[in-house]
């Protein structure tokens, strides 16, 4: 086994709230995360997991942080990617947020006039802020695509500066199996079949160690 190595997990949705009862967020269960924290412990390796808001109990051993909003995330992402060694941001941050959020219940439907306008601004992109200067630090990039994955994938690797793309579809979405396809600079390093996300994480924390194309 390699050295024991400080592995960052992100997982699951963020939330952003309209008001305070009322919020954007997204179908993500975090189990793949949660699935990756589990594995890297079982590896041997020292573990934070990032947490949005999810029902999942934390893996033993593995120190969580818990989370709601994107930047939020980007905050507990920087504090522990100082002294990281690797990342796996299987996260699904909400790309938008709110311009404002309301101080109180949102009540337009009282107010008539028919349709609403919610007014949103970009996010902060987690993945390209903290890899843009992640020198030796191995970083795990995910994406959830539904045409044209692996060129869209490809890209992203390039533009988000990760070292693997790990790419899967809607159907992940809030379930306990995976496809995946894996990529690394080279092109696609292997693909599986729908398979339990817990048997995924461990060929994913594999890389880690080396694993050969096509393993």
């Amino acid at each position: 086994m390699t050295r024991k190595l400080h592995v960052v997990v992100t997982a699951g949705p963020t939330r952003e709230y309209i008001d305070p009862v009322r919020y954007l967020s997204n179908e993500s269960s975090g189990r793949m995360g949660f699935e990756l924290a589990k594995a890297a412990k079982k590896a041997g390796h020292r573990v934070t997991l990032i947490a949005g808001p999810v029902n999942l109990e934390t893996p033993k051993g593995v120190t969580r942080v818990d989370v709601v909003s994107a930047r939020d995330m980007l905050a507990a992402l920087k504090a522990a990617f100082r002294d990281a060694d690797a990342l796996y941001m299987a996260a699904a941050v909400a790309d938008f947020r709110p311009a404002r959020k309301i101080a109180g219940k949102w009540k337009k439907k009282e107010e008539g006039g028919g349709g609403a306008t919610l007014e949103l601004v970009e996010n902060p992109d987690l993945l390209r802020t903290v890899a843009a200067r992640k020198g030796h630090r191995r970083v795990i990039a995910f994406a959830l695509e539904t045409g044209d994955g692996e060129r869209r994938a490809a890209a992203k690797l390039v533009k988000k500066n990760a070292d693997w793309i790990v790419l899967n579809g809607a159907s992940a979405l809030n379930a306990r199996e995976s496809a995946v396809t894996v990529l690394d600079a080279a092109g696609v390093l292997w693909k599986s079949d729908a398979r339990p996300k817990e048997e995924t994480a461990a060929r994913l924390v594999a890389l880690l160690e080396g694993a050969p194309r096509g393993a």
